[in-house]
């Protein structure tokens, strides 16, 4: 009995380290497309549109992965 708690505690900690894992990543990784944008637009201003639209794309698609694990994450702690 107390062994399936500890188990269920453990996979708990695992889940909402994770959570935070994800978080982090998505907050760096976001963090690095904005520097590489702004980078490449002090480079050639004349292409900031298309800079700054594909910048906005690709963080788009960042936070959605993060969200997905995020909620990968709850529901390891809910199920």
């Amino acid at each position: 009995m107390l062994g399936l708690i500890v188990l269920e505690a453990l996979a708990n900690l695992g889940a909402a380290i994770g959570a935070g894992i994800a978080a982090v990543a998505a907050g760096i990784g976001i963090g690095k497309i904005g520097g590489a944008a702004m980078e490449s637009i002090a480079r050639q201003p004349e292409s900031t549109g298309d800079i700054r639209s594909n910048m906005i794309v690709i963080a788009a698609l960042i936070e959605g992965v993060a969200f997905l694990a995020l909620i990968v994450c709850v529901l390891a702690i809910v199920m």
